[in-house]
């Protein structure tokens, strides 16, 4: 019973020894591979900003009174020279009667003037008259002539404001405000009160978005941008960059730049003062070689667990710097260096270094246990990099 026993431990002791001794397999390493491909690639920025009407005026008036009619209403189209709206002129008829009756009078004195200064004139020549009636009836002529012009200048004045009790549209549009009832009295004392804003033509609108100072060096006139407005939040409005202006706007220590974008409306879909989410295209190619920014990004691992530091290549001077990519190939992990181009955050143009059909590497596939482990592992954070060398995708 005892060589038994003994000869059971003998052979556990084999076995256990066989398997700790036992050479390990070496595990297959799946890479996450992206084949080179053309395709587009867009450089963008976006902001905000408030569509409104390319021409805006606002009508006001330069009399006080009281508003005694209003003949159009909102979203009314007017013509340019239209009649819109009327004060009362009873009080300005009033003054421009007096100053008509001023001005007559002041007409028959200059007449009379005139001809005295004449007749004295003749006879000063003569000798028959001195010199002081002469300065007499010249001093009264000069005063009649002045008096006269002094009325004219304020007959014309009262004119004009009985003139401006008619409130006349200045340009052909639509009524997108009014800010008066009938009734309603209005003061010109030091500002123009605002009566009605008229836009010219809602076919033709714009968006002034404000762009951020650290996007507004890429923004250049003529670029293609693509907006949407809440109204109508599944379809796409197109425009493009008319203005970029000079001023710059700090609002809490934030300084931005207002760019003027023209946005063509002919279904008159788009409202003024709409915010609209706008995406400028600062750069775009099209049928270009492209790869993933993560292939840049990748760097494999030696048989230590070292990251292998891809072969450096000599740069001249004026010409960019060029990055290294994995190429998967049948001998194995091929290191290139790749001269790229614009990016869109996502994937990255690539001028030379590779062509279309290579497989270049992104990353590594982890196998299940070890993804495992790691969700699983004490006082582990799974919301923390993984630091084996692959990159999780």
């Amino acid at each position: 019973m005892k060589k038994i026993v003994i000869a059971i431990i003998i052979v556990v002791g084999a076995i256990l020894l066989f398997f700790s001794f036992r050479p390990k397999e070496k595990e297959t390493v799946n890479y996450e591979v992206f084949e080179v491909k053309k395709g587009d690639i867009r450089n963008t920025i976006t902001a905000t900003g408030t569509i409104e009407p390319i021409t805006q005026v606002e009508v006001g008036t330069q009399v006080s009174g009281t508003i005694a009619r209003i003949l159009v209403d909102y979203n009314s189209e007017v013509k340019k020279g239209q009649l819109i709206a009327e004060l009362d002129k009873t009080v300005l008829e009033s003054e421009y009667e007096s100053q008509l009756a001023t001005h007559y009078s002041n007409q028959n004195e200059y007449d009379y003037q005139k001809k005295n200064h004449e007749r004295v004139a003749g006879l000063h020549a003569k000798n028959l008259v001195s010199d002081s009636d002469f300065e007499t009836s010249e001093y009264q002529y000069e005063k009649a002539r002045r008096a006269l012009e002094r009325s004219r200048s304020d007959l014309l004045k009262a004119k004009t404001n009985l003139n401006y009790c008619m409130i006349y549209s200045p340009i052909d549009g639509v009524v997108i405000s009014r800010a008066v009832d009938e009734g309603q009295t209005v003061a010109a004392m030091f500002n123009t009160p605002k009566l009605f804003v008229i836009a010219n033509d809602l076919r033709k609108m714009r968006v002034i978005a404000d762009v951020d100072e650290a996007d507004i060096g890429q923004v250049k006139e003529g670029q293609k941008v693509i907006f949407t407005v809440d109204a109508f939040p599944d379809e796409h409005f197109e425009g493009a960059v008319t203005q970029v202006r000079l001023e710059p706007i700090v609002t809490s220590n934030v300084v931005t730049y207002e760019v003027v974008i023209d946005a063509p409306n002919p279904d008159l879909k788009l409202k003024p003062g709409l915010t609209a989410s706008i995406t400028v295209l600062t750069h775009e190619k099209t049928n270009v070689l492209m790869i993933p920014l993560r292939a840049l990004r990748f760097q494999p691992e030696n048989e230590d667990g070292e990251s292998v530091a891809p072969e450096k290549t000599k740069v001249q001077p004026g010409i960019k710097e060029m990055k290294s990519v994995w190429i998967q190939t049948v001998e194995g992990l091929k290191n290139k260096n790749v001269r790229t181009g614009i990016s869109d955050g996502i994937y990255t143009e690539v001028l030379e270094g590779v062509q279309a059909g290579e497989k270049v590497i992104t990353g590594i596939h982890l196998p299940a246990k070890v993804t495992e482990s790691i969700k699983t592992k004490p006082g582990g954070n799974p919301l923390m990099p993984n630091m084996t060398g692959a990159r999780p995708h």
